[in-house]
């Protein structure tokens, strides 16, 4: 989500003191040299496929989709928090990219319906912080009111690992990110920094009534259920 070059014209991109993680490299002779997006969708079309066949329900479907779809926003925004590297324009037009590719993998899969897409709010959000300007109080208001599924301790975060692509483009400056929080102090936020990777949804086995009638069901013989007597 944060290295796959989905955009071919912001592969040359990077941020000052932007480095590969081996950590992300994949030593499997047999797969790919590095985890790219298309490998995930086409894991997701994999689980999805399974599903189908085996004749789950589609709603069943959808809760897995949506934890999954957790899984991959938690382990993104952690690794955005932890990164400097990654905290750049570029990296925000790129997780912007990725993200909607995920939104449209939903839709071709008719699964948009299943709130996953929800899930991935929070990276959207920090992608999009990433992208704004981030100079006036004007800019500071837009960010409050555009970072809602993100707490104020990632919003400065991300600010504050902010890293600009060039010597040109400026840092985020401590007043500004003193404004943000002036602006935001109101907000009961939850005090950790990181998602809980670990977080595990309730699921739900909605009661799907069968079209055939058990009466008109043939016990086969073999069973030896001969002292049984039809109702």
């Amino acid at each position: 989500m944060l290295e796959s070059e989905s955009i071919p014209s912001l592969a040359g991109v990077k941020s000052m003191g932007y480095r590969n993680r081996s950590s992300s490299m994949d030593t499997d002779a047999d797969g790919p040299t590095t985890y790219t997006l298309q490998g995930l969708i086409r894991q997701l079309s994999q689980f999805n496929s399974i599903m189908r066949d085996h004749g789950l329900d589609p709603e069943v479907v959808g809760q897995v989709v949506r934890q999954l779809f957790h899984c991959i926003n938690a382990f993104t925004l952690n690794n955005l928090l932890l990164r400097k590297d990654v905290c750049s324009w570029s990296t925000g037009m790129q997780l912007r990219y990725n993200t909607s590719q995920l939104e449209e993998w939903l839709r071709a899969n008719n699964l948009f319906q299943s709130k996953a897409s929800a899930t991935l709010e929070p990276i959207i959000q920090a992608a999009q912080l990433l992208q704004v300007k981030k100079k006036t109080s004007q800019d500071a208001e837009a960010i409050c009111s555009l970072c809602t599924a993100l707490t104020v301790q990632q919003i400065v975060k991300i600010l504050n690992l902010y890293t600009p692509l060039n010597e040109f483009e400026e840092r985020v400056t401590v007043s500004f990110i003193r404004n943000i929080q002036s602006v935001l102090q109101e907000r009961n936020d939850p005090p950790q920094l990181l998602l809980d990777t670990k977080h595990t949804f309730p699921v739900l086995f909605p009661y799907a009534p069968s079209a055939l009638s058990l009466e008109a069901v043939p016990i086969p013989a073999s069973l030896g259920l001969d002292f049984l007597v039809r109702v």
